[in-house]
């Protein structure tokens, strides 16, 4: 695919906005979900909708949603997991007698496969299992993240959790299932990019299912090669089914192709650091190691920190603060007095020059800090002197403590103490008025007991209502047992979308057609479904059908496609319209797979 200027400008805009370094990522792929979010803004042009991005900063929420899709489930590819615990688990557990068991879920999305793991593992270890067993659960995605800590799923997603280990692991709490706090403990929740951030280490199972897929070659081999580093000598990675490695024969080893596990080579000395230079055991190791975990305790600190020199020119930005103060890599060096946020609300100025020529501690409390026209921040700014080891000032420490929600909670209450008094004076007067409405009420309650003789008769006739919508709902209910039974047993696939051709009905056939399950595609765009479907072809009729120009029994053509299996068929496709249906659908859509020439 050839470069798109615009595109890889928008790339690079949200690369040092917003740490997100898409350039990895497959670029078909990736184009196709920008351009379906910039069609929910109406926009055209990758230019103009960098600047949507520039104006509206709740954008890129949006965006990294549309980008970082969440497919999974609780034990996907129900094969594979058997196999997990039928055999590679025990002999996992049977290296490592005694020791402790770490477990990584690397693009982890909400969190199902991490506690379908942590079931199976506490399954087959039992008590021993709290005081063995880490396991940690990492994405991109920090509202994903943020589901996967509240562990709290619906109906439809604890469906495939066999009934033994709902009713074991699941707590019911209203409509949701919420997982054990037991179980949910032992889960760690966490961001990790895996194209950018070091891996985790000593890792005796790494499932990182369907996750490959999304980058591009070279980036899909620098990800391998650091998982193959997560992992301790014969540790076994999970992949998904849609995943194979082809080019790592020296690192991992196959156990079993088919449901994708692999182990690492068992030789120590082969197993290197990811774009780190062989070197000696010893100090100078231990010292690059102490300086890398300093690197990254302050880059991940969660209080938004900057660093500066004598001369005041930035030196260190932490995530947080990138994100707080729109500051990027390009600003390091740079003088602080020329960066935007030091001559918005913000005094650092004189703070500053007091921290390094006094060497003091320099507090600015409650400082409000517009990040927007609208957006107001409160801010506690502390400044600490950075001394060398001659106790000279060689620069300064500057954090960023968020106050808004104290600062926020702090006018509520004066202004609710304001109220108080308001309304006490207002309860005095009130008071003798009640007094007088006492009387009044007295009256009230004999009328009030003939209208409740009233209600208890319009009671009983409401009783026999909803007993006869009871019986209406059983019958539907029933009725719609009978048509999806009927849709499963068809042989030929049956695919409904409504007006604006997004996927309502997904039947057995179709799954198995297609390879797409029905979770996978209900609820979504027909041409956005990674499938072998003759996607333009169906997209053209199917919008003729919907918009009423092609009405009546149907429209049906003879079309090649591709299966799950990868095997190219011929299928008669016919189209009918369903205008005149009572829901959301509009196009029916019948598949049926025509016998091979020559059979």
């Amino acid at each position: 695919m050839q470069e798109d200027p615009a595109f890889e400008r928008l790339l690079t805009f949200l690369r040092e906005n917003r740490a997100f370094d898409f350039t990895g990522y497959k670029r078909p792929s990736l184009a196709r979900r920008v351009r379906y979010r910039m069609r929910e803004l109406g926009i055209g042009a990758f230019d103009e909708y960098r600047d949507r991005l520039q104006l509206d900063p709740n954008e890129f929420t949006a965006l990294f949603n549309t980008i970082l899709i969440k497919a999974t489930s609780f034990f996907r590819d129900r094969e594979s997991w058997n196999q997990l615990a039928a055999e590679v688990l025990p002999d996992i557990l049977g290296d490592a007698t005694g020791a402790p068991i770490r477990v990584w879920s690397a693009g982890c999305a909400s969190g199902q496969e991490a506690y379908s793991v942590a079931m199976l593992l506490h399954e087959v270890m039992g008590s021993g299992y709290r005081e063995r067993v880490k396991i940690y659960a990492t994405d991109v995605d920090e509202a994903a993240l943020e589901a996967g800590r509240e562990a709290s799923y619906s109906e439809r997603e604890i469906r495939a959790v066999p009934d033994h280990y709902r009713d074991r692991y699941f707590d019911r709490i209203g409509a949701r299932w919420v997982v054990s706090p037991d179980l949910r403990r032992t889960v760690i929740f966490g961001r990790n990019d895996l194209t950018q951030d070091a891996p985790l280490s000593r890792i005796d199972l790494l499932l990182c299912r369907n996750t490959l897929i999304y980058f591009n070659a070279e980036t899909r081999a620098r990800v391998v090669s650091r998982l193959g580093f997560a992992l301790r000598p014969g540790g076994v990675l999970f992949l998904g089914k849609a995943e194979m490695l082809l080019d790592h024969a020296g690192v991992f080893d196959p156990i079993d192709l088919k449901r994708r596990f692999f182990r690492t080579t068992s030789l120590e000395e082969d197993r290197t650091a990811p774009a780190q230079p062989r070197r000696p055991h010893g100090r100078t190791e231990s010292v690059a190691e102490d300086s890398q975990l300093r690197d990254q305790l302050i880059m991940s600190n969660p209080v938004a920190q900057i660093a500066v020199d004598a001369d005041g020119r930035l030196v260190t930005v932490n995530r947080r603060a990138a994100a707080m103060l729109g500051l990027s890599e390009r600003d390091i060096g740079r003088p602080i007095s020329d960066l935007e946020e030091s001559y918005r609300s913000l005094e650092l100025q004189s703070g500053l020059a007091a921290t390094i020529e006094n060497r003091s501690i320099v507090t600015l409390r409650d400082t409000e800090w517009r990040s927007s026209a609208t957006d107001a921040v409160y801010l506690d700014v502390q400044l600490v002197p950075l001394v060398d080891s001659a106790d000279r000032a060689i620069g300064a420490s500057i954090t960023f403590t968020d106050m808004t929600r104290d600062h926020n909670l702090q006018v509520e209450v004066e202004s609710a103490n304001r109220q108080l008094e308001a309304a006490f004076e207002e309860l005095r007067s009130t008071n003798e008025e009640l007094e007088t409405t006492n009387q009044e009420l007295q009256s009230t309650v004999e009328e009030l007991e003939t209208t409740n003789q009233e209600l208890q008769a319009a009671n009983d006739e409401l009783q026999s209502i909803n007993q006869r919508l009871r019986d209406q709902t059983l019958a539907v209910g029933e009725a719609s047992g009978l048509m999806q039974a009927i849709l499963d047993g068809l042989e030929i696939a049956v695919v409904v979308v409504d007006q604006d051709l997004v996927v309502q009905v997904w039947n057995t056939a179709a799954e198995e057609l297609w390879g797409l399950r029905e979770s996978e595609t209900v609820g979504r765009h027909i041409v956005d479904l990674d499938s072998g479907m003759p996607t333009e072809r169906l997209n053209a009729l199917l919008r003729r059908v919907v918009d009423g120009q092609e009405a009546g029994v149907g429209h049906s053509e003879l079309i090649p496609a591709i299966n799950r299996r990868g095997r190219s068929i011929l299928l008669r496709m016919t189209l009918t319209s369903l205008t005149g249906a009572r829901s959301r659908a509009r196009a029916l859509v019948l598949f049926e797979v025509q016998p091979e020439r020559g059979h």
